[in-house]
């Protein structure tokens, strides 16, 4: 008669071997530290600018929810402006409406947007990729027209104002500087960052990787592929929907572009700048796409375009995957690593 055993069973080498490079990756590094710094010397560097510096924010999460969903699961998106542009009018519009309290506006608008993203995985998960365009294209489209056809509600092509912000956490008033919008911003920005690269950097996260790189495979390995797509999905509709409260309550004002098929295609843009499936890329492409989008205007008012154009075209040709694969690649020509988080 043999006796039961009550040892544990050792996980395979590989899975172990999988796990332990999780921990490793999620450790922060010494580059990522000073990275963070930055956006606090540039507050008292630039202080005429920090208007611009919370849109740099701002649209930062809003390329970070679009990497999630496309940089790590694969999933492409030309209309991600609809979860941005519902995020803003749902803040928007309960700020017009009594309740301008700015934390818990942002946790509304999250749900909202990410209930928006949960119903239409359900349709961007049928298809491949063409299919996937035109299904998130059309819902933004369809959003944009009601947007812009219920003036009662959204104000139409006026934009939606009237807004009153209370002051953030009952002390920290919005300014016409920007001083509380900025670390509003930025604070926002820091946390659902934390939260992202957690994310990407868990056994969830890995099955992700998974999934983006051979989709018929994962099943096998016991990965439910439609539940882990649906939920990242939805996790970067609701990143989206903050980043658009957080321009609705800093700005005080919702414009129709907002679901405007341009914003998602310069979001898409500016991923592609700064590096697909990094994280880091998302943060790095906004400021490199924003400050030269600044610079260039003012220089040259009337052709700007044509000079941000030739710009993204030498960054495409001689920095392949972006400026986040250059950094990587320079820094590798070092025998250093860059340390700013790992490839999906």
């Amino acid at each position: 008669m043999h006796s039961s055993s009550n040892t544990s069973v050792p996980a395979p080498p590989i899975a172990s071997k999988a796990i332990d490079q999780l921990k490793a990756a999620d450790r922060w590094q010494a580059p990522e530290l000073v990275f963070w710094l930055l956006p606090i010397a540039a507050y008292f560097i630039f202080p005429d600018n920090l208007v611009l510096l919370t849109q740099m924010a701002i649209t930062a999460l809003f390329c970070l929810s679009l990497d999630l969903i496309l940089g790590y699961a694969g999933i492409v998106s030309l209309g991600h402006a609809a979860f941005f542009g519902l995020g803003a009018y749902t803040a928007g519009l309960l700020a017009a409406h009594g309740w301008g309290e700015p934390l818990s506006g942002l946790m509304i608008a999250a749900l909202v947007s990410a209930v928006l993203g949960l119903l239409t995985s359900l349709l961007v998960l049928r298809g491949a990729d063409l299919t996937r365009l035109m299904v998130t294209l059309g819902v933004a489209m369809m959003l944009f027209e009601l947007a812009n056809k219920m003036t009662w509600l959204t104000g139409g092509v006026d934009g939606l104002q009237g807004m009153e912000m209370q002051p953030l956490l009952g002390r920290f008033r919005f300014d016409m500087v920007g001083k509380t919008a900025f670390w509003y911003a930025l604070g926002v920005l820091f946390l659902l960052f934390w939260a992202a690269r957690k994310l990407v950097h868990s056994p969830f996260g890995l099955s992700l990787k998974g999934i983006r790189l051979n989709v018929a495979r994962m099943p096998a390995l016991g990965a439910p592929v439609n539940r882990r797509l649906a939920a990242v999905y939805t996790i970067g509709a609701a990143y989206a929907g903050v980043a658009g409260a957080l321009l609705a309550q800093t700005t005080q004002f919702v414009a129709l572009d907002v679901l405007s098929f341009n914003r998602s295609a310069e979001l898409l843009l500016i991923l592609v700048l700064g590096g697909s499936g990094r994280l880091y890329g998302a943060l790095i492409g906004t400021v490199v796409f924003m400050a030269a989008h600044h610079v260039l205007s003012d220089m040259n008012p009337e052709y700007w375009q044509f000079w941000l154009g030739a710009l993204l075209l030498a960054i495409v040709l001689f920095a392949r995957d972006g400026v986040m694969g250059g950094l990587r690649r320079g820094a590798a020509r070092l025998g250093r690593p860059l340390g700013l988080g790992a490839q999906a």
